[in-house]
């Protein structure tokens, strides 16, 4: 049985390549050099629209999974039969666009693999890890009011690139659950034709998986590529009426550059490859054009290479759509956001290595808004709204609760909606291993019980408690 690796490796290059330690996709996230010069523009005022209702969804028993429904049976369901709510396309515009409206977190499932995961430990299955009505409730009394589902897409990752009815049927009961929790939901697809889960674990071919398991294609196969178009216009026809899906991150982490050519600078990078299937920059304008053919207003959600850091933001060539959110990814620095417990520990605020030249750096406050220096001017310079729809850091770093509250301080002066990593299952054996981003548990590395009042849930529940709206106040 895959067991969970807890260890980040050592420094290589001019990048840290770290395990992100209890998640269920094992994935090692790649963190970047970011020491932008732009200045930090004015904060965007927050809008208010509505009071928030704080009527919660049907519960269902934490334990309670659907039972695994083998393949051979699997078909595709109809299309959910939905009760259309009275909001229409504007309203759903301006929870990206009028200030901070959407903050939440992140779930995160991928396909089980029985020969790697064994018969318990992701769930039964074909979906993995499970989660319950009562997983999404919880988030809800805490305050969240949107939820990213970082997803396998709709189709097979490998050819004939057919719809998968055993992917369908699990988005479609998660988004069933954010509905009844009165949250609403982004669908964001992690992988899908030519392109597998393990180009998250990239460093770690030969471990616990061989390289049949790594799909990387999508940067060399046109074919791949006119199927990701298809299966996300198969998506928005529908989705395309849900009333609480408000937005389509077209692939999570966009990585060609470190997943085939293991270039880390971004202007040697699109000298190089620009105009090439390597490219997102020729890919995501199609995947847009294919989705507005069915679907004119749901907005589309858009980050860049490498891992959507925010330092390739700039290379980030913006559509013609009028209803694109573009997006980044915030782990950065990883040198303290991914620090293995156990070790000595740098802490926040204080004073850290933070170019690898020996010399250790100011790390506070002041240093997390220049980081987000290109973002702002990307916004500033194209005149499009971002978030971050991911951010964290793992929970018993020194000053982890102050760093969260730092950088959501300046989500917030800049009217950026955001969603932290991760909103973790009670799934056992799985909550046991997999608990470095479960914030529940709080800042204890040894401690496996939730306690809601410890410092981290304490800062997320406070910017939380500032959402003013959910989806029943459109019925």
């Amino acid at each position: 049985m895959r067991k969970e690796s807890r260890t980040p490796t050592r420094p290589r290059r001019k990048r840290t390549s770290f395990q992100r330690v209890g998640t269920s996709m094992y994935r090692s996230l790649k963190p970047w050099d970011i020491f932008p010069p732009e200045c930090i523009l004015g904060g965007v005022l927050l809008a208010m629209l509505v009071v928030a209702c704080n009527t919660l969804g049907s519960h269902r028993e934490p334990n309670e999974v659907p039972t695994r429904n083998p393949r051979s049976e699997a078909t595709i369901a109809a299309s959910p039969v939905v009760t259309p709510l009275e909001i229409s396309p504007e309203d759903v515009w301006q929870l990206w666009t009028n200030g901070t409206q959407l903050r939440g977190a992140n779930i995160h499932q991928r396909r089980v693999y029985p020969e790697l995961d064994g018969p318990v430990f992701m769930g039964p299955g074909p979906i993995g890890p499970p989660y319950v009505q009562d997983d999404f409730d919880q988030l809800a009394s805490l305050g969240a009011n949107y939820v990213n589902l970082s997803h396998p897409g709709l189709f097979s990752e490998r050819a004939p690139f057919e719809a998968d009815p055993d992917v369908i049927a699990n988005l479609d009961r998660l988004l069933q659950m954010i509905e009844r929790a009165d949250m609403f939901a982004v669908i964001s697809f992690r992988t899908g034709p030519g392109r597998s889960e393990f180009t998250f674990m990239l460093e770690e071919v030969g471990t616990w998986f061989d390289r049949s398991y790594l799909n990387d294609s999508i940067w060399r196969d046109e074919a791949a590529q006119e199927a990701w178009i298809s299966m996300w216009r198969y998506t928005a026809e529908r989705y395309r009426h849900h009333p609480i899906v408000v937005g389509y991150d077209l692939m999570v982490e966009p990585n060609a550059n470190d997943a085939v050519v293991d270039v880390w600078d971004a202007e040697l990078f699109y000298d190089a490859y620009a105009g090439t299937l390597l490219d997102w920059n020729q890919l995501h304008p199609r995947i847009t054009e294919a989705i507005r053919q069915v679907d004119p207003t749901t907005p589309i959600l858009l980050g860049g290479m490498a891992y959507s850091a925010v330092e390739w933001m700039p290379y980030l060539l913006t559509n013609d759509d009028e209803f694109t959110v573009y997006t980044f990814h915030q782990y950065a620095p990883h040198v303290y956001t991914h620090q293995e417990w156990g070790l000595e520990m740098s802490a926040y605020p204080g004073w850290v290595d933070l170019d690898w030249d020996g010399m250790e750096d100011p790390f506070d406050q002041a240093w997390l808004r220049v980081l987000l220096g290109p973002a702002n001017a990307f916004r500033s310079d194209h005149d499009v709204p971002i978030a971050v729809n991911e951010f964290g850091v793992v929970r018993w770093v020194p000053g982890a609760a102050r760093f969260l509250q730092d950088e959501m301080e300046l989500f917030e002066q800049h009217g950026i909606n955001y969603a932290v990593w991760a909103w973790e299952v009670r799934w056992e054996p799985y909550a046991q291993e997999v608990h470095a981003f479960n914030y529940l548990l709080g800042s204890d590395p040894n401690n496996r019980s939730i306690h809601l009042s410890n410092e981290l849930i304490t800062v997320l529940r406070a910017f939380w408690d500032l959402n003013l709206v959910r989806p029943s106040d459109f019925d």
